[in-house]
């Protein structure tokens, strides 16, 4: 049996690793890190550089192995993650078995940003290579964006008595201000969801790389630092080819 530890390691700060997180990848013989491409070479950096912070165990291999990239050429979104998903479970499948093949131990961890049950898919690709190998999955959770959006901004998420909407930036697109929320928090946004909404009344607290040394805030009513936040956006990306910010939106009578 091959003991599976998905780890969250928060949003890329060694400092906000719990320390459960700290044992468990102590506890494993095999740290697989994705490649994601030239263009997010930070991202495996930083994963390695938690690594480095947090790893003591001499006998823990770290490993890299290649995500691949997903078809922007299927129009459906849904089976285009799908099929995105099917091949990355093939490339966790292909890396376990030759680590094992080369007498390695059967604990194994990967390290998911954020908390692994929030807007992330590690969980449904572990289950996809449970089919073909034989998993005990174990999840350790970690601090989400939303919780450092919070405390970066030091606002409460939710209004008093209130209840909280987390959605994407697709479905902001796609649907608009979700029906009879006062409060919602958008995260994969591909960029500017918030501007196609009606700003009248909504205070935005926007974020990028939060709780990173690039951290960058901005906070205010959405009619007016709307056009500032994507001219941020933008520019952060150029700089440093890659992006994860998230906002919260709170809507007022």
């Amino acid at each position: 049996m091959i003991q599976l530890s998905l780890i969250g390691i928060g949003t890329g700060n060694p400092d906000h690793i719990t320390l459960q997180g700290i044992k468990a990848m102590n506890a494993a013989d095999l740290i697989l890190v994705p490649l994601k491409g030239e263009d997010k070479a930070d991202l495996a950096g930083l994963r390695l550089q938690i690594c480095r912070a947090c790893v003591t165990n001499p006998a823990t291999r770290i490993e890299t192995f290649d995500l691949p990239t997903r078809d922007a050429a299927t129009p459906d979104y849904l089976a285009r993650v799908t099929d995105w998903h099917d091949t990355i479970a093939l490339r966790w499948e292909a890396a376990i078995r030759a680590h094992l093949a080369q007498g390695g131990g059967p604990q194994v961890a990967l390290l998911v940003w954020g908390d692994p049950s929030l807007y992330d898919s590690s969980l449904r690709i572990a289950e996809r290579v449970s089919q073909r190998l034989p998993l005990a999955l174990t999840v350790i959770p970690g601090i989400t964006a939303i919780q450092m959006l919070c405390a970066a901004h030091a606002i409460p998420l939710n209004d008093l008595a209130a209840p909280v909407t987390i959605t994407t930036g697709r479905a902001l697109r796609d649907h608009g201000w979700p029906v009879g929320a006062t409060t919602v928090v958008v995260m994969l946004d591909a960029g500017g969801a918030f501007a196609t909404i009606d700003p009248a009344g909504v205070t935005i607290w926007w974020g990028a790389y939060v709780g990173m040394a690039e951290q960058v805030l901005r906070a205010g009513p959405l009619a007016e630092i709307g056009p500032e936040i994507l001219t941020l956006r933008a520019n952060a990306r150029a700089a440093h080819g890659w992006i994860m910010d998230i906002y919260l939106m709170r809507k007022t009578a």
